[in-house]
């Protein structure tokens, strides 16, 4: 007899269980593609490169019921015709068809959605290369990043999600024994069971630049505890969930289950879907990554559902002192030139006394700092090759806007200058723009400005930098913060600021923001534990044992 999916991937599961528990990197994926791809059963880029290609200008189907037309919403910045026809679906029908899906999918047990989950996971690791052009292609990411953002990383960030949602929901007891005292001081023995029953219909809805990374813990999440998903892209970057999607149908469909647990819902962007669905009284989980506005909007309006809204908000950099002011200046510029300021850890502010601060090459002043931060992203970018391999493409005229508007509201350290892509001349690639503004300019440092801008802000002093800091990214949010110091006593204040903020803090670290210093050990959006404990509820239900209940009848019968 064939094993099921629980039984055929559970060393693999466990094995995730004990490293996110301990606190350890969990990157099977990841591993396994070092030691040889083919071995794991990944197509080659050969091989992906054609399947991506016969998706291009066809219909992508996916049998899912109230299809009402198609729609295609995506433009590729590196200039491939994509023209892609997505099923355009009533969205009252899918939440009805997931609604429908609910009780199987709860009734086919913990152990047996876990399974189906990673199976959907081993499979998106074989198309790692395609889903890669996917996300190349609609965000405009270079290909060795999209293949980071889309591939065996974040397949291994998903697992440890699924790790930490199976972990969780296996917590919950499923038999209950106790005693209980009764009107005459005897013991009553009470037993029941415990059952973990899933909140309802979820809703992803997509992020722009990072589908997937962004996407995947809490698809899968939601699956794991039971409930259907709802899976609706940005209209800027369908084709990678829309892959994802089709795959955890076909598994689903194999597997005798509803294919309609998982679900696509994609329209024209002036339909609205999103605030639509996320409003719907079906709803009642809602997963988003992206901008703080729309986060604050899902957070007011989708009162009926438990939302999951982490803001993007604004990376910030305290500079203080440093003993590696190259190695600080490099580092700053790499992590502003990394996908056109869309990578999770671009800064946008970068605080610095207007003073200046202590070096091992001497005291900097703001000026000398702005000047040399604008040399090293120019030595960085001189090189063809590493643009490619560094730089993304423009996505959209919001970033080329942004980047017209911000130059006017300070003084300009480095402007931003098109570049060029070997053997892709047509392809709008430019260089990072950093403005020196002053700390009073809170107004336009504190909007979250979409692609390679960042400001330079001269603050009073580094405890100035501190609150500014405090204040700003309490208030308006970010994923990742730095600090640079030779001070102890500055790092344990930038330290205690962040936890008090609920960012990521790297400290001293030469690569100053690294592509995502947190992939090492899951870290789950926005709430914690309750990412994964608030998609389901615990009911219990009591009652006497049978001797027991026999007792207290055979006493009712003596008074």
């Amino acid at each position: 007899m064939r094993p099921g999916p629980y039984e055929r991937h559970r060393e693999l599961l466990h094995h995730a269980v004990q490293a996110v528990a301990a606190g350890e990197r969990c990157a099977p994926f990841t591993e396994t593609t070092w030691r040889g791809a083919a071995d794991a059963g990944m197509r080659s880029t050969r091989t992906a490169a054609k399947v991506f290609g016969s998706l291009l200008g066809r219909a992508f189907d996916l049998d899912q019921p109230g299809e009402l037309g198609r729609v295609a919403t995506e433009t590729s910045p590196y200039g491939t015709a994509m023209g892609i026809g997505y099923p355009r679906c009533d969205p009252a029908v899918l939440l009805a068809a997931a609604g429908r899906a609910t009780a199987g999918w709860r009734v086919a047990g913990l152990h047996h959605r876990t399974g189906l989950v990673l199976e959907m996971l081993r499979r998106l690791n074989t198309r790692s290369h395609e889903l890669a052009l996917a996300v190349h292609h609609t965000t405009g990411q270079p290909l060795p990043v999209a293949f980071r953002a889309a591939g065996p990383r974040a397949q291994d960030r998903a697992l440890e999600a699924v790790a930490q949602a199976f972990a969780e929901s296996e917590r919950v007891p499923a038999g209950l024994r106790r005693e209980e005292t009764r009107r005459r001081g005897q013991p009553l023995p009470v037993c029941g069971t415990s059952t973990l029953v899933p909140r309802g219909v979820s809703l992803l809805i997509g992020c722009p630049d990072y589908p997937l990374w962004n996407g995947y813990p809490g698809l899968f999440t939601s699956l794991v505890t039971g409930n259907p998903v709802v899976v609706a892209p940005h209209p800027r970057s369908v084709l990678p969930l829309a892959i994802t999607v089709r795959i955890a149908r076909e598994v689903l469909a194999e597997a005798g289950q509803d294919p309609d647990v998982v679900t696509l819902a994609v329209a024209e962007p002036g339909e609205r879907l999103h605030q639509r669905l996320a409003t719907d009284p079906a709803v009642r989980i809602v997963d988003f990554t992206g901008s703080g506005r729309f986060a604050d909007w899902l957070r007011q309006h989708a009162c009926q559902a438990a939302v999951f809204a982490t803001r993007t908000g604004l990376n910030t950099v305290i500079v203080d002192s440093t003993d590696d002011y190259r190695g600080l200046l490099g580092g700053l510029a790499l992590a502003l030139c990394r996908c056109s300021g869309t990578a999770r850890t671009t800064p946008q502010n970068i605080l610095v006394p207007a003073s200046g601060f202590d070096t091992d090459e001497g005291a900097k002043s703001l000026r000398e700092f702005g000047a040399d931060l604008a040399e090293a992203v120019d030595r960085l970018l001189a090189h063809p090759a590493r643009v490619a391999r560094l730089v993304g493409a423009l996505p959209g005229d919001e970033v080329r806007a942004a980047l017209e508007e911000a130059g006017r509201y300070g003084s300009v350290v480095h402007a931003s200058q098109p570049l060029s892509l070997p053997g892709r001349p047509v392809v709008d690639v430019r260089s990072p723009l950093v403005v020196r503004l002053g700390a009073r300019h809170e107004r336009v440092y504190t909007r979250e400005w979409p692609g390679p801008v960042a400001f330079l802000v001269g603050t009073e002093s580094t405890a100035h930098s501190l609150d500014l800091f405090r204040r700003t990214v309490g208030r308006h949010g970010a994923l990742f913060a730095a600090v640079h110091s030779t001070d102890p006593l500055v790092l344990a204040a930038v330290e205690t600021a962040a936890l008090d903020a609920g960012v990521h803090l790297v400290e001293n670290v030469a690569d100053d923001l690294p592509a995502d210093p947190s992939s090492a050990i899951a870290d789950l959006p926005g709430a914690g534990a309750h990412f994964v404990t608030g998609r389901f509820r615990v009911l219990r239900s009591r009652h006497a044992s049978a001797p027991a209940a026999r007792e207290s009848a055979d006493a009712l019968l003596d008074v």
